[in-house]
């Protein structure tokens, strides 16, 4: 308790200090001791991550034009772009066996591994599923090579594990199946009761507008629901699941954040490519920003991706870590596409109303939340590898959960 309670401040090589309110010490604490998974494997968590800003674009909220004007400013002159898989944030600890998590991880339970969600949860509440789905992480890496590669017995690897539907059965049941079925019911009570006015009363301007504006209701209340039941399938035990890894944070001896991304990704297809039934290489690019043709075909990549029914992209500097003008820049900028942003802000964000109020957002306090997780999150890795002890690694992980009680707009 006395580790991690009161108001606290954490030494981190990219930031210095990160300073933690007693108050999100608390949430924190309660998070942990209700839902945690155990510590031993929580030595890392990710860190939230920050959209553009807003476009000025008529008919858009963001694009990936602002993302690459962003990284210009601070100085940044090559960017990756990678697709953003629509799925659930996934924090994936393999070791080669039990033997290596017994001596690296101190776990005496057996176990290989464990999957864990950006919050710290335990992903699966299957612990049969969960094992099986890390030995085929474990066998994938090893008959591509990469325990000898890497010179390693464990790995951290952040990805995203997909169907959404899979983790997000409560949302879909409580949020947005309900809005799509009471959106149906009631205008389609709304368009009979207009449509029985126009019989009676014969043509009025003032009906024919309202008749018009509740079409256009009903078919962004059609897109709504396609577009979050394009997220979901069905799954039979690990069979339909998608692992699509993006980032090898962490082996024996080394953190991998002063590794560029093209070799992240470069070495992640390879260990994809001996299991393409469950693991997913993210499909990416590395564009300069100097190059107009380069960032023009980088934003019809996104329009193409997002026009196929893709979330959207992330950009983030060529390096994993850039500093900018003022410090540390952001290390990645989700741009997502119109109709994913439809099932965040609602069928009829669209309307120009809605737009133009949108448009208003804050990002400053979700850019620096995402700054001071990004820091805390590659410090605790930094104390793993050095093996301190592992109060102090997750002190950093302990630290990310309590900033993820600050007010922030969830929808951001």
């Amino acid at each position: 308790m006395e580790d991690v309670l009161g108001r606290r401040y954490v030494e981190t090589s990219l930031m210095s200090r990160v300073t933690i309110q007693a108050q999100n010490s608390s949430a924190a604490l309660e998070v942990v001791s209700r839902y945690g998974a155990n510590p031993k494997w929580m030595v890392y968590l990710p860190p939230t991550m920050s959209p553009v800003q807003t476009s000025k674009e008529p008919g858009y909220l963001e694009r990936p034009e602002e993302a690459f004007s962003y990284f210009r400013d601070e100085g940044v002159e090559r960017v990756v772009l990678e697709e953003k898989h629509m799925g659930s944030r996934a924090v994936v600890v393999v070791c080669r066996d039990a033997k290596a998590a017994r001596a690296r991880f101190g776990v005496e339970t057996g176990e290989t591994g464990i999957v864990l969600t950006r919050t710290g949860r335990r992903f699966f509440t299957d612990l049969d599923l969960e094992a099986a789905l890390i030995g085929r992480v474990a066998k994938a890496i090893g008959e591509s090579g990469r325990w000898e590669a890497w010179r390693t017995d464990w790995a951290v690897i952040d990805c995203e594990l997909m169907p959404w539907s899979a983790k997000a059965q409560e949302l879909l049941r409580t949020q947005y199946a309900p809005v799509g079925a009471a959106g149906a019911a009631s205008l389609a009570a709304a368009e009979a009761a207009v449509s029985a006015a126009a019989a009676t009363a014969g043509p009025d301007p003032l009906v024919d507008a309202l008749a018009a504006r509740l079409g256009s209701r009903r078919a962004a209340l059609g897109l709504y629901v396609e577009a979050y039941r394009r997220y979901c399938w069905p799954v039979d035990g690990l069979a339909g699941y998608r692992l699509a890894p993006f980032h090898v944070m962490a082996t024996e001896g080394r953190v991998w954040a002063v590794l560029p991304h093209a070799q992240h990704m470069d070495e992640l297809a390879s260990v994809c490519s001996v299991d393409r039934q469950l693991l997913s290489a993210t499909p990416w690019r590395e564009v300069e920003l100097a190059d107009e043709s380069a960032v023009a075909a980088a934003v019809e990549w996104w329009e193409d991706l997002v026009g196929s029914g893709g979330e959207g992209m992330v950009v983030k500097p060529s390096s994993f870590v850039a500093k900018g003008r003022k410090g540390l820049a952001q290390p990645a900028l989700k741009v997502r596409g119109l109709e994913y942003l439809r099932i965040i802000y609602g069928p009829d964000y669209l309307a120009p109303d809605n737009l133009d109020r949108l448009r208003q957002r804050g990002l400053a306090a979700k850019r620096s939340l995402a700054l001071r997780e990004f820091a805390l999150g590659l410090e605790g890795l930094q104390r793993f590898v050095a093996r301190q002890p592992l109060r102090r690694v997750h002190e950093c992980a302990f630290a990310v959960l309590a900033l993820e009680s600050e007010p922030v707009d969830p929808r951001l």
